[in-house]
């Protein structure tokens, strides 16, 4: 069958095209009767609006579309972000076309190129460890890029991202503030921007303690929840294992959790708060940073740019907060089980 056309819509509603169009487009003028008629027609028929050739008869053409590519829609971060960005679009009018990447650039690079294609009026960006000088040009062709969580290489563009480096900081330095001296690092991938200031706000905390890092202590790479739970049994099984964990995602977290029994508990902080993690036993104590926020924020200045405002680049980082809900001491043993001999609290 032949998609239906305005033309056709007209024909069934008794009116002239040009009507129909006024109608379909919400626009004033059409009489509550005649719009109805149309609505009718358009609902028997089928019909849909081209906003591909609609947007050609404008003298500054607009899809009323943003791309949103992050690195993994499974990740519970993303897709509160995702929402949040939803969210702010749908509050306009735009709709958001959704991509991953799984961190790799060549698939970044089909993604975005597949969004420009339809012409999108702008992206928000997660960006891949890649160069990303391919984006000059839909630029300068007027498609307006924000970058959120992560900054892009070679780009001057808006970013938005929150303090890795002083939240990872402030998460080990209170895992040694409670005795801790062997706090292993668990990270995703160390090509990461995120990772990497993560990671050196690990190594901060270790140096204002007066604490070498051991390389033993230290995992990159994981990129599922199998990942880590794999590497958190390499690190339990050293001859001096670790007696707590620093995790650098949700993902990371949640991998772990089912390692941390036995009979010397291994204290935990994640950088990434998520439901339930404060009905844990014990409660499980976070990094939290907002997604919802990060989202929000990025869109608000995406759609800033796409209104026009041409100012200097900005650079917006958010807070985090430390949220300590409760995680064992260095000797803690879980109830029920008879203390060790002296000489061996900690492990064997």
């Amino acid at each position: 069958m032949k998609r239906p056309t305005m033309k056709d819509v007209a024909r069934a509603a008794g009116v002239s095209p040009m009507t129909v169009s006024r109608a379909v487009s919400g626009e004033p003028g059409v009489s509550p009767d005649t719009a109805a008629r149309v609505e009718q027609a358009v609902r028997q028929l089928g019909y849909q609006r081209n906003d591909n050739a609609r947007n050609l008869r404008q003298k500054s053409p607009r899809t009323s579309t943003i791309g949103l590519v992050v690195d993994d829609l499974a990740n519970p971060f993303y897709a509160l972000m995702a929402r949040s960005v939803e969210d702010e679009a749908h509050r306009r009018g735009f709709l958001v076309l959704v991509g991953s990447t799984n961190d790799e650039p060549g698939r970044e690079r089909e993604v975005i190129a597949a969004f420009t294609a339809r012409q999108v009026d702008g992206l928000i960006l997660v960006p891949t460890n890649g160069g990303h000088g391919f984006l000059r040009q839909p630029m300068a062709g007027g498609t307006c890029v924000v970058c959120v969580d992560r900054p892009a290489k070679g780009l001057a563009v808006d970013t938005v991202t929150v303090d890795n480096r002083a939240g990872a900081e402030r998460a080990v330095g209170h895992l040694l503030g409670q005795g801790h001296t062997r706090v292993a690092y668990l990270g995703d991938r160390f090509d990461i921007w995120t990772q990497r200031e993560r990671h050196a706000g690990y190594l901060d905390a270790l140096a204002s303690h007066g604490i070498p890092e051991d390389a033993a202590l230290v995992r990159h790479g994981l990129r599922s929840q199998s990942d880590a739970g794999a590497a958190l049994a390499e690190l339990r099984a050293l001859p001096s294992p670790p007696t707590a964990l620093f995790t650098t995602n949700d993902l990371i977290t949640m991998g772990v959790m089912d390692g941390l029994g036995g009979p010397d508990p291994v204290a935990l902080v994640g950088f990434d708060d998520f439901p339930l993690a404060d009905r844990l036993s014990p409660p499980l104590s976070v990094v939290s940073q907002d997604p919802v926020a990060l989202g929000a924020t990025a869109a608000s200045l995406l759609f800033s740019r796409i209104d026009g405002d041409r100012s200097a680049p900005r650079s917006v980082v958010l807070l985090t907060r430390l949220i300590v809900r409760g995680h064992p001491r260095p000797g803690d043993r879980h109830p029920g089980l008879p203390e060790q001999p002296p000489g061996q609290i900690g492990g064997p």
